[in-house]
């Protein structure tokens, strides 16, 4: 067994990724990493430490005759590991054209549902419970180091200095703790074994692109401009910062926790049925108490919940959730008693009645004796309209 298997499988188990009842999807570019996924997912799979493994390959169609070779390689990849393979195209450029979204938002929105698709299918033709069903991506150390950086530089919301989790959902990162040098190692070391690999019309062991050279490009600048710097001070860089990510992240689990209970007590959606669940389309309101609690609380809660509102590919931004704590205001409590002592009187937060803005998303943001109400602005309108 490889010293990355084995990094993998203790990465898996420590933070229960996946096991043999599990259904994998295995997210497959033609690269490095998602190459060497590829192999380890296949000796996993041999090993009895996964269920049905399939491959998904998305062409963006953005870069010509090399996305085409792309897909040629991962073709090739699935056949020598006879691991079933999903194959899709999505114009994203055109897609972008056509929104007026970025292209890089938009190819990793498709990806995922492309990805979430596949799951399904796989799931019901292996019989898995979709609930089992796992997507594997190929993110590594390096991936967390970046992303780490580039939010250092623009700046980041509750959480974001963990930088990668190990599972979002289905979505799971099981080579997290390995460096892609060791990826691309273990790629090698399985050639010169003798081991079958993919190889591509030019001999190479996996496809390179040629855009992530660019440093025109955020995440290129940081990968070939400032890891290398900073790796020079810290030839351990990966290690260290890896270490200090997941104590950031064992502290964020506990404020989440913290957070999710301030909501199950403060806030109140505004479409819910103990059949239904929550419609967070309609909105939310938080209660008079939610304004007692601590303002780090109350930051995580609100981002929390107007990414509900917003979905998972728009960054609630950090005025957002000041304009919407701004319905809260601080008021002094008359006493009497205090005075007279010469301590300076108590103070209570209530809502702001009578405040009412606009914020991301065209979502209306209104405040009085009941609590601070956000929703769409179409339904703020309507509201208006009755009165």
């Amino acid at each position: 067994m490889s010293a990355l298997l084995d990094k993998a499988l203790a990465t898996m188990a420590e933070r229960k990724l996946a096991g043999p009842g599990n259904a994998v999807l295995l997210m497959v570019s033609g690269g490095s990493d998602s190459t060497a996924l590829a192999y380890l997912a296949d000796e996993m799979r041999a090993g009895g430490h996964l269920g049905a493994v399939a491959m998904l390959h998305v062409n963006h169609k953005l870069r010509g005759q090399d996305a085409e070779d792309d897909a040629r390689f991962v073709s090739e990849l699935a056949a020598i590991l006879h691991i079933p393979l999903f194959m899709c195209e999505i114009d994203v450029a055109r897609e972008a054209q056509r929104t007026g979204g970025n292209v890089e938002a938009i190819a990793r929105h498709e990806r995922y549902l492309a990805a979430n698709e596949a799951l399904r299918s796989m799931c019901q033709h292996e019989a898995f419970p979709l609930a089992d069903g796992r997507i594997f991506t190929a993110h590594t150390a390096d991936d967390r180091v970046e992303n780490f950086y580039m939010r250092s530089i623009v700046g980041t919301g509750p959480g974001g200095f963990r930088s990668m989790l190990y599972a979002n959902g289905p979505v799971v990162r099981p080579v997290l703790d390995a460096s892609r040098e060791e990826l691309r190692a273990y790629v090698r070391e399985r050639e010169a074994s003798g081991a079958v690999v993919a190889c591509d019309a030019q001999g190479h062991l996996w496809r390179e692109d040629a855009t992530n050279a660019h440093t025109d490009r955020f995440r290129a600048y940081v990968r070939h401009e400032i890891v290398p710097r900073a790796k020079e001070r810290n030839p351990q860089l990966l290690d260290v910062l890896t270490r200090s990510m997941n104590l950031i992240a064992d502290e964020d689990d506990m404020l989440d926790g913290m957070t999710q209970e301030v909501i199950g007590r403060c806030v109140k959606w505004e479409q819910e049925s103990e059949e239904w669940g929550v419609d967070v389309s309609e909105g939310f309101r938080l209660l008079p108490c939610f304004g007692a609690e601590p303002l780090p609380l109350q930051r995580r809660a609100v981002f929390s919940l107007v990414g509900r509102m917003l979905g998972p590919d728009v960054r609630v931004e950090t005025a957002t959730v000041e304009a919407v704590l701004a319905g809260f205001e601080m008021v002094p409590n008359e006493l009497e008693t205090q005075e007279a002592a010469g301590d300076a009187p108590a103070a209570s937060v209530r809502p702001k009645s009578g405040y009412v803005t606009n914020i991301q998303g065209d979502l209306a943001v209104s405040a009085n004796k009941q609590g601070v109400l956000v929703e769409p602005m179409s339904r703020f309108r309507a509201r208006r309209k009755k009165l």
